[in-house]
C-alpha cells in the first residue's frame, strides 16, 4: 500500500459544488452522539482479534520491508491463537491506480493479469515463510468494489463529500498531489528545467481538474480528542506524539477521485461514471472488506490492530480516522507503527544495488531463520540494518548453538539413555536450599517461570525484540546450569547421583517445553519440532499449558516418565558463510528515532 498525499492547500483552488446531501455539521447532536458512539464502542467480543498489514502496491516486486510488516502481523496473530482467542489475520495487494495503468501498458498486459502476476509473487513470499494469514484480499475483487462503494456513498449522503475544482503539482509516479512547499528545481535527461517532488526525486506537473473532495478539515478535534483520550492508539509513543504534532495544524480537505479520462483503472465513483474513487482511498477500505462490511463486520471491526510502516503513518492515523468518523464506525484499537531496514546502513535501491531479496534470503537462512531474524534485530522505533553477516551471526549463535546445542545435550542418548522424560528429585532441588543446587539454579527457575508474563508483555506491545532477548537469556542460563552440574560426569552407578541427574535433565527439558511454546508465533517449524522431539503434543502447545515445572511446586508433571519424540535431526544447522571470516561486521550508522 502506498498513500500520496492529496490535499488542498493555498496554492489550490477549489471552488466548491455541492450538490445534494446537505452538509451534517460536526456541532449538530446527531454528530455528537455518532463521535461518542465511534470513540466508546465496547460492545464486542473480547475474545476476537483482527490483525491486520498494509496491502502491498504491486508496481515491484517484494522487498524486506513488506516481509517484515507479514512476520510481526502473523506473530501476533499466532501468539493471539496460543492464548485462545479466534484471531484474524489480512494481507493482500493494492491494484488500482495510474502507475499500474501505465505499467501493464509497458509490459503489454492487460492490467489485470499484470496484477495477478504480481500479487502472486507476494503470496509465493508469504506461503515461504510461513505467513499464516486467514484472508488475502485483492483490490481487485468484487467483494471489495461493493464495500468501496458502499463507504463512498455512506460519506456522500452525510455530505462529507462534495464537487469541487483543483489546480495543483501531481507526480504520476508517486501518485499524489503535492503543496509548493514539498517541490524542488532539478534538469532532466534533455537539459530541461522541471518541478521534482523533494521526498521521491520523481517529476511532477501542473495539473487542472474536477474532483471530489472530502471534508477532513471538520475532524481535527475529534481525531485530538481520540489521540488524547487514548494513549496507545498509535505505537511507539513517538510516532503518537508526532501526529498529536500534525495535528497542531489546520486540516485542508483532502481529493479523493480523478477524473476518468485521466485514470481508468479503478473503481468508479457510485453514479458518476467520469470519476474514478482514488486508490488510496479504495485501498484503506480493504480493512472494512476483510472484516465483512458492509453487513457482518460487527465481530471483527471492534477489534482491528494495523501493522504499518512510518511512511504511511498519516494516512492510518489522519485520513483513515477521519473516514471512519465520517462513516460512523469505530476506530481501530491500535496502529503499530515500525520504521523501515537499511543495508550496510545504506537506504535500499535499485540503483545502488543493494535491495535485499526476502525469497532469496529466506532459502538461505530458512524461513524460521528471517523470521527469527526480523523479530530479534527490528527495532520499531528506530530504522534498522540488515547485512548477512549479521544473520548468519545471530542465527548460529542463537538457534544452532544455544538452543539447539541446550536440545541436543539433553536429549542425547549417551545423557538420556531410556530417552524419556527423568523424574525430578524434590531433595535433590528442594524448593529452600539445601539440596544439590546452587543460589544460581534458584535465580534460573525464577527467570523462566516469570518469563511467560514477561513475553506477553512485549509480544502485545509489538515489541518481539524484548520477548526474544529476554528468551535467550534464559536459554544461555539454562546452558549455564547444564554446564555447571555436568550431569555427563556423574556415577550413574549410585542412586542419589542418578536421581540428581535426572533432576538436571528434568529441570532443563522442563526450561525447553517453555522456550519452545513461547517461540511458536516467531519460528513456527523451529518450535514444532522441538516440542515434539520433548514428546508434547500439539493440544499441549497452548499459553495455559506452560505451567513451569509442576514438581518442583509439589503437583503431578504430565511429562515425567513420558517417552521423547523421534529425533529428526539437530534443530537447527549451523550456516557457512564462506565470507564470514574476512569481513568484520559493517558498522551501521546509527538510526535516528522516529524520523
Amino acid at each position: 500500500m502506498r498513500f500520496p498525499v492529496v490535499i488542498v492547500s493555498r496554492s489550490c483552488k477549489v471552488v466548491h459544488r455541492l450538490k445534494q446531501s446537505p452538509f451534517l455539521s460536526p456541532a449538530s447532536a446527531l454528530w455528537r452522539h455518532e463521535s461518542v458512539s465511534v470513540l466508546r464502542d465496547v460492545s464486542t467480543d473480547v475474545r476476537s482479534h483482527y490483525i491486520t498489514t498494509p496491502i502491498f502496491y504491486v508496481n515491484a516486486a517484494p522487498h524486506l520491508g513488506h516481509l517484515y510488516s507479514a512476520v510481526m502481523a502473523d506473530c501476533l496473530h499466532r501468539y493471539k491463537l496460543l492464548q485462545g482467542f479466534s484471531s484474524k489475520f489480512a494481507t493482500g495487494t493494492d491494484e488500482h491506480g495510474l502507475k499500474i495503468q501505465q505499467a501493464a501498458e509497458a509490459a503489454g498486459k492487460d492490467p489485470l493479469t499484470f496484477c495477478t502476476d504480481v500479487s502472486e509473487r507476494f503470496k509465493h513470499l508469504f506461503s515461504s515463510c510461513n505467513i499464516s494469514y486467514t484472508d488475502y484480499i485483492r483490490t481487485t475483487e468484487r467483494r471489495h468494489r461493493q464495500a468501496v462503494e458502499h463507504f463512498w456513498s455512506v460519506l456522500w449522503n452525510k455530505g462529507l463529500i462534495y464537487k469541487g475544482h483543483y489546480e495543483g503539482w501531481y507526480s504520476t509516479q508517486d501518485e499524489s498531489f503535492l503543496t509548493p512547499s514539498q517541490l524542488g528545481d532539478a534538469v532532466d535527461s534533455s537539459g530541461n528545467q522541471i518541478k521534482v517532488s523533494l521526498e521521491s526525486g520523481h517529476k511532477v506537473e501542473w495539473m487542472k481538474e474536477d474532483n471530489y473532495m472530502f471534508r477532513l478539515s471538520a475532524f481535527r478535534s475529534q481525531l485530538l480528542d481520540w489521540l488524547r483520550g487514548n494513549p496507545r492508539a498509535v505505537q511507539p509513543e513517538c510516532f503518537h506524539q508526532l501526529v498529536l504534532q500534525w495535528l497542531q495544524h489546520d486540516l485542508p480537505d483532502l481529493s479523493v477521485s480523478r477524473q476518468s479520462s485521466r485514470l481508468q483503472w479503478g473503481i468508479p465513483v457510485p453514479d458518476d461514471p467520469e470519476q474514478t474513487i482514488y486508490v488510496w482511498l479504495d485501498a484503506l477500505v480493504n480493512y472494512l472488506t476483510v472484516a465483512g462490511y458492509p453487513h457482518k463486520h460487527h465481530q471483527w471491526w471492534n477489534m482491528v490492530h494495523h501493522i504499518i510502516g512510518k511512511d504511511i503513518l498519516k494516512f492510518h492515523a489522519i485520513y483513515w480516522p477521519a473516514f471512519l468518523l465520517g462513516a460512523g464506525l469505530p476506530l481501530p484499537q491500535t496502529i503499530h507503527v515500525h520504521s523501515h531496514w537499511t543495508a550496510e546502513g545504506k537506504k535500499m535501491s535499485k540503483s545502488l544495488g543493494n535491495v535485499v531479496d526476502p525469497l532469496q534470503r529466506s532459502e538461505m537462512f530458512t524461513a524460521d531463520g528471517m523470521r527469527y531474524f526480523l523479530l530479534r534485530q527490528g527495532v520499531p522505533d528506530s530504522d534498522c540494518d540488515y547485512t548477512d553477516l549479521k544473520v548468519f551471526k545471530l542465527l548460529n549463535a542463537e538457534l544452532a548453538d544455544s538452543l539447539g546445542g541446550l536440545l541436543n545435550r539433553c536429549t542425547a542418548p549417551v545423557l538420556n539413555p531410556a530417552q524419556v522424560y527423568p523424574s525430578f528429585c524434590p531433595q535433590s532441588f528442594p524448593r529452600e536450599q539445601g539440596g544439590r543446587a546452587v543460589a544460581e539454579d534458584y535465580h534460573m527457575l525464577d527467570a523462566v517461570k516469570n518469563l511467560p508474563s514477561v513475553v506477553e508483555r512485549h509480544y502485545e506491545s509489538m515489541h518481539a525484540y524484548k520477548a526474544l532477548e529476554a528468551i535467550a537469556a534464559c536459554v544461555r542460563q539454562t546452558n549455564g546450569f547444564v554446564q555447571r552440574h555436568a550431569p555427563w560426569k556423574l556415577d550413574k552407578r549410585d542412586s542419589a547421583e542418578q536421581r540428581w541427574r535426572d533432576t538436571i535433565i528434568h529441570v532443563s527439558l522442563e526450561c525447553l517445553r517453555v522456550y519452545g511454546t513461547l517461540l511458536q508465533p516467531v519460528v513456527p517449524e523451529i518450535s514444532n519440532k522441538l516440542l515434539s522431539r520433548l514428546g508434547v503434543q500439539p493440544d499441549e502447545r497452548s499459553w495455559a499449558s506452560l505451567n513451569f515445572l509442576p514438581r518442583y511446586q509439589g503437583t503431578d508433571c504430565p511429562f515425567e516418565g513420558r517417552a521423547l519424540g523421534s529425533d529428526s535431526g539437530v534443530l537447527f544447522s549451523r550456516l557457512e558463510s564462506p565470507d564470514a571470516d574476512k569481513h568484520e561486521p559493517n558498522k551501521a550508522k546509527k538510526a535516528a528515532k522516529c524520523k
